[in-house]
C-alpha cells in the first residue's frame, strides 16, 4: 500500500494509489487528465500525503523560525498562558533562541539541527540546569504546537531532543539562613513590623514570595490556625491605575491550606491588631484596594489589578501594607534586603526563606511528600526523588517541629507589635 503508479490514458497521465482495504477488498486512489508524466507523480505525492492526514491539505510552510515565534507567542502564548510565563518565554526568545536559529525555515529544521543548537548552548552559556530546560520548554512547546495545533510542518523534530550532561559547575545562589542571621536580620528591623511579620510568614509556611504579599485577612482563619493559600500578586509595567495584579497560583496544586505554628499564629495576630490601629489612627488618610477585572482582547478575563479604592468599592484587606495602608506588593522586601546584604553583609533574598523552609523540615525527618504538599509542588521531584504518601498528622509535625526548630526570645519579643514601637 501506498506505492504511486503513473500509467498513460490516452493523451493524459494517471497516478493511482492503493489505500486501505475496505471488506477485505481493495481500494484505489486515482485521477487523471495531467500533461505529464512528473506533473502526475507530484499530483499524487501530494495526494497521499492528504490521504495520510485523514484528508487535511498539507502545505510546506515557508516562513522563519523567528516569525513563527512571534505567530506562537500571540496566537497560542497569550490566550492559554500567564502573564509572567509569557514574558519569561519572550525573554528566552530574544536572547537565546532567535540569534541562533530563529533564521532557518520553520520546515527545514531537522531534530538533528535542534540537538546541536541546544549542545552549544549549554557548552556556551554557564547557566542552571533550571534555566537551560526552561528554553528546552520553549523550543519544544512551539514545535509541538506547529505540527499538532497549526499543522505547519508535518514532523516534530524537537521529539527527541534533550539536555546533554551538564559537567560544568554552577554558581549555587540559595542561602540557607542561620538561626543567628534570622536573629539578626529581625533585630535590625525591629520597628518594620510589615516586613517582619512577612519575613516571619514566610519563615514558617515556606510560602512563595508572591504568594504571601497576595495575602488578605480572609485568607488567614487565626482561630484554626489555617492559611488558605489561592492567589499570587505579580506585577506589569506601571499606568495610572498602578501595576500590581492578584492571579491564580503557579500551579493548580500551589492552591493549598497551610496549618501555621503558635508562633506565627501569635505573630499574625499582634499584627492585625497593630493594623486595625493604624486604621483609626490615620483615618480617611488610610489607604484601601479593590480589585478591577482586565479583559484581554480574545473578551477572557485574565487579570484583577489591585486598584485604590475611590469609589466605595468591594475592599479587599490585604495584609502586607505600608502604615497608612498603601499597597506596593513585593516591593515591601527590596530596601530592607539592601540593608541585609550591604549592612548585615549576608547574602541572601526573600525567596531563599522558602529552601531553609524545605531543608530544615526535611532535617527534621519530615517526609518528602508532605513538605511537597505544603510547599504546593506538582511533582515531588520538585522536592526529592520519591514519592510518599502524605498525612495530614505529618503535616501538622512539621509545623510543630518547625518552631522548635525556629525559636528565640528576639523573634517572641519582635511579633509584640504595639503601635508605639512601628511609627516613625
Amino acid at each position: 500500500m501506498g506505492k504511486i503508479s503513473i500509467r498513460k490514458r490516452g493523451k493524459y497521465y494517471e497516478y493511482r494509489i492503493e489505500i486501505a482495504q475496505i471488506e477485505g477488498k481493495r481500494q484505489w486512489l486515482s485521477k487523471s487528465g495531467f500533461m505529464s508524466k512528473n506533473e502526475a507523480y507530484e499530483a499524487g505525492t501530494t495526494a497521499y500525503n492528504e490521504y495520510l492526514t485523514a484528508g487535511t491539505p498539507f502545505k510546506t510552510c515557508n516562513m522563519s523560525y523567528s516569525d513563527y515565534l512571534d505567530y506562537w507567542i500571540e496566537n497560542y502564548c497569550q490566550v492559554n498562558l500567564k502573564y509572567n510565563t509569557i514574558q519569561t518565554y519572550k525573554i528566552l526568545i530574544k536572547k537565546y533562541i532567535k540569534p541562533k536559529i530563529g533564521h532557518y525555515k520553520l520546515s527545514t529544521i531537522t531534530s538533528v539541527s535542534l540537538n546541536n543548537f541546544i549542545t552549544e548552548l549549554v557548552n556556551e552559556n554557564n547557566l542552571s540546569k533550571a534555566y537551560f530546560k526552561n528554553i528546552l520548554k520553549v523550543v519544544k512547546g512551539s514545535f509541538r504546537d506547529a505540527t499538532n495545533i497549526y499543522g505547519f510542518i508535518k514532523y516534530n523534530p524537537a521529539l527527541t531532543i534533550r539536555l546533554p550532561k551538564i559537567t560544568k559547575e554552577q554558581k549555587d545562589i540559595k542561602h540557607l539562613y542561620t538561626q543567628e542571621e534570622i536573629d539578626r536580620i529581625l533585630k535590625r528591623f525591629k520597628n518594620n513590623y510589615t516586613f517582619t511579620c512577612a519575613f516571619l510568614t514566610t519563615c514558617y509556611t515556606g510560602m512563595r514570595t508572591g504568594e504571601v504579599f497576595a495575602l488578605t485577612w480572609e485568607d488567614i482563619d487565626l482561630k484554626k490556625g489555617i492559611i488558605n493559600i489561592q492567589h499570587n500578586v505579580y506585577d506589569k509595567p506601571k499606568d495610572i491605575l498602578g501595576r500590581w495584579y492578584l492571579g491564580t497560583t503557579k500551579t493548580e496544586n500551589s492552591k493549598r491550606k497551610v496549618n501555621i505554628c503558635n508562633t506565627l499564629k501569635q505573630a499574625l495576630s499582634n499584627y492585625k491588631k497593630y493594623q486595625e490601629q493604624l486604621k483609626e489612627l490615620y483615618a480617611d488618610d488610610y489607604k484601601y484596594y479593590h480589585l478591577e477585572d482586565v479583559i484581554n482582547e480574545y473578551g477572557k478575563i485574565v487579570d484583577k489589578r489591585i486598584v485604590i479604592n475611590k469609589q466605595n468599592e468591594k475592599k479587599i484587606n490585604l495584609v502586607f501594607t505600608r502604615e497608612d495602608g498603601t499597597y506596593v506588593g513585593t516591593d515591601i522586601t527590596k530596601y530592607p534586603y539592601k540593608i541585609i546584604k550591604n549592612e548585615l553583609n549576608i547574602d541572601c533574598r526573600f525567596y531563599d526563606l522558602r529552601g531553609s523552609y524545605a531543608t530544615k523540615t526535611l532535617n527534621n525527618g519530615i517526609d518528602l511528600r508532605d513538605i511537597a504538599d505544603l510547599l504546593g509542588h506538582r511533582n515531588i521531584e520538585t522536592t526529592g526523588n520519591y514519592y510518599i504518601s502524605s498525612t495530614e498528622e505529618n503535616k501538622l509535625k512539621v509545623i510543630n517541629s518547625l518552631e522548635q526548630t525556629i525559636k528565640s526570645n528576639t523573634i517572641a519579643d519582635t511579633i509584640k507589635y504595639d503601635i508605639k514601637g512601628g511609627i516613625k
